[in-house]
């Protein structure tokens, strides 16, 4: 099944992962908690004080992209949504509550799997209502120096991401394809996040990459090697670590899209920056419902995957 078809999902029971933030260094546990139809993504952020924030998993809540993706525009936010945002977006879950006690998402192993892996053990259920989704009807494109990111009518979803480092273990490499729930997990899920090893004094004096390691990172080194002892998972896991980060990035929008996202150098800033600018202009794209009789409500553990 499509990412862009079916009924509205969610988990079949809650699940709970923890570790720590790949910039921030701090500690933190998420709780998955399944959620009613029409829920959307939400994720309930508990502040020093022991406060509950509702942020809710939208463009409009986008904050900060220089490094990661953060979501909270009024004071509480929660930071590097994107890898859990991605496999989201690809396991086709359309309604959750994720209760976090830290400032990020726990980077795991600098990818998505882990995450799927737990929505695997949960269970995901449909749930009886239709997905909506935005079907693209018009080219929207950003542009940012040499850099540009744009929408095109497309008749499934598809990612076509190119990227061009002045590295030669990297240098320019393409990744394009339509994407459903089975391409990302055996094509993109295991692409880790990447780094240089000169930039990490820099990094580290800004306040970022304090947890990122060779457990969660994929780090070159000055000679343009990699440093990781196994290696790379992927001849181009760059190109998709930075699909994965664009999956994640659109899963901002609030429902699946129809149509196919190119880039080029892009990175969450002209990624958010693209999605924003298709959703401001209201004929650029349609929202749509799937079709169908809608599933008759069963036991959850019977439809659970």
């Amino acid at each position: 099944m499509g990412i862009v078809s079916g009924y509205q999902k969610t988990l079949a029971n809650p699940i709970t992962l923890a570790g720590i933030g790949v910039h921030s260094g701090d500690p933190a546990t998420v709780h998955f908690l399944p959620a009613d139809p029409d829920t959307g993504i939400v994720f309930h952020r508990a502040d020093a004080d022991g406060k509950v924030h509702e942020i809710r998993a939208l463009a409009s809540e986008i904050g900060a992209t220089d490094f990661c993706t953060s979501l909270g525009i009024h004071g509480v936010k929660v930071d590097t949504v994107e890898h859990l945002m991605a496999a989201v977006m690809a396991m086709e879950i359309d309604n959750l509550v994720i209760e976090i006690d830290g400032p990020e998402v726990p980077i795991l192993d600098g990818a998505s799997i882990r995450f799927i892996e737990a929505f695997d053990e949960a269970g995901i259920v449909a749930q009886a209502a239709n997905r909506r989704f935005i079907r693209v009807l018009k080219t929207v494109r950003v542009e940012a120096g040499g850099s540009w990111a744009e929408f095109r009518p497309h008749d499934n979803m598809r990612f076509e991401v190119e990227i061009d480092y002045d590295c030669p273990l990297i240098g320019r490499q393409r990744f394009a394809s339509d994407m459903n729930s089975e391409i990302f997990r055996r094509e993109i899920a295991r692409a880790r996040t990447f780094g240089f090893m000169k930039d990490v004094e820099k990094l580290w004096a800004s306040g970022h990459a304090l947890g990122s390691s060779l457990d969660n990172s994929v780090v070159i080194g000055d000679d343009n090697a990699v440093i990781n002892p196994g290696g790379l998972r992927f001849p181009d896991e760059f190109v998709r670590h930075k699909t994965l980060d664009a999956v994640g990035d659109l899963a901002l929008a609030g429902s699946p899209f129809i149509g196919c996202f190119r880039s080029y150098r892009s990175g969450h800033r002209l990624n958010t920056a693209t999605l924003r600018a298709l959703l401001a202009d209201r004929s650029a794209f349609e929202i749509a419902e799937t079709a169908g009789q809608r599933p008759r409500e069963r036991p959850a553990a019977s439809l659970a995957r």
